[in-house]
């Protein structure tokens, strides 16, 4: 038997943990003609949700991550490429004609996969505008796609004017359901419910937190039980008490401690040894962060690790909680009923180095 946790990549099949009603939800919406917004943390596990939805509801769907685009024409040439794993080039070859920017179409011959590019410095706004129109052109109402743009706020660092130009496009549509993903609570709540902003009230709004303690906990007794001889409710609760449900730590907790279990199946204390593998592996890596902190966000970050407060004295209130919104806006620090480091074992590391 292999490993029955998985984490850092896109989770699915006997991975999945529950969000039984969230995928529940989101099938029964995309059903509709409506637009679905959906807000987590990172490692929330919004994309493994979203994916285990669309799958159970066989729609047919395009998914562009825009944190690994590089420019108004790299998404476009992206959502092409997408595309074109749904739909032979041969059946759209007609509409392609339409393009007033012909795009560069190579084919892997060994894998049969498309690769598409456009020639640098063609005009943006008509790359995005006809790709767009291909897309809807290419569906009716009665075959609808879904397109899913993941990290959906770093439409802002691609092009400053992308947001306007994309509502304009996407208003006129009526062949496809998005569905917007967003790490960047504040970024997000600004794109869609600020009354200014191109996509106010563009669609559904969905905020994804924890796993409920009850069902991460089943999960993990059901999983850990042939490797580990002890009270299995109580790891399983001394677990989710670390990790704080946080799905993507507790699926990487876990993992370990299901490796140990079958490695060194007399080891003492199974969830220290785990955590103490976990820090000690990613050291460097945590040095190197800490290094780029500032002093403030060094204190605040001890702080938090150590659960003592921030109500010191020794900052004032509006530095604190302009220094906590920029270390949320760069992951180290998440807010569900407080503030708290978003990596337990970084928080971990933290601890002993202080």
């Amino acid at each position: 038997m292999g490993n029955p946790f998985k984490f850092g990549t896109i989770v699915d099949e006997e991975y999945f943990t529950d969000r039984v009603r969230e995928v529940e939800y989101i099938c029964r919406f995309i059903e509709s003609a409506n637009h679905l917004i959906l807000i987590s943390p990172r490692r929330f596990g919004k994309s493994s949700l979203v994916a285990k939805a669309l799958r159970q509801s066989r729609r047919k769907n395009i998914t562009v991550n825009l944190q690994q685009t590089t420019s108004v024409a790299d998404f476009s040439a992206k959502l092409l490429r997408e595309f074109f794993k749904i739909h032979p080039l041969e059946r759209v070859r007609h509409l392609i004609s339409h393009f007033r920017i012909i795009p560069t179409i190579t084919t892997n011959a060994l894998t049969g996969t498309m690769d598409v590019s456009f020639q640098p410095g063609v005009d943006s706004s008509m790359l995005i505008e006809d790709v767009m129109a291909l897309i809807e052109n290419a569906h009716t109402d009665d075959d609808r796609i879904v397109i899913v743009l993941d990290e959906f706020q770093e439409i802002l660092d691609l092009d400053p004017h992308l947001d306007k130009k994309l509502r304009a496009i996407m208003q006129a549509q009526h062949h496809i359901n998005y569905i917007l993903l967003g790490s960047q609570e504040s970024m997000m709540t600004d794109i869609f419910e600020k009354k200014k902003s191109p996509f106010y009230h563009f669609g559904q709004l969905m905020r994804l937190g924890k796993l409920p303690r009850e069902d991460f906990h089943h999960y993990l007794t059901e999983r850990l039980k042939s490797v580990y001889a002890g009270d299995i409710d109580e790891l399983a609760d001394r677990v989710l008490d670390y990790t704080l449900c946080h799905p993507y730590y507790t699926q990487q907790l876990a993992a370990n401690i299901w490796q140990i279990g079958v490695l060194q199946p007399k080891t003492e204390d199974v969830i220290a040894s785990a955590i103490d593998l976990i820090v000690t592996t990613h050291g460097l890596d945590y040095e190197r962060l800490w290094m780029n902190l500032n002093r403030t966000n060094k204190w605040i970050l001890r702080q938090l690790a150590t659960r003592s407060s921030l109500q010191t004295g020794e900052y004032r209130t509006s530095t604190i909680y302009s220094a906590l919104k920029r270390l949320q806006k760069e992951g180290y620090v998440i807010y569900s009923d407080r503030y708290e480091i978003e990596d337990p074992f970084f928080r971990e590391w933290i601890i002993k180095e202080s």
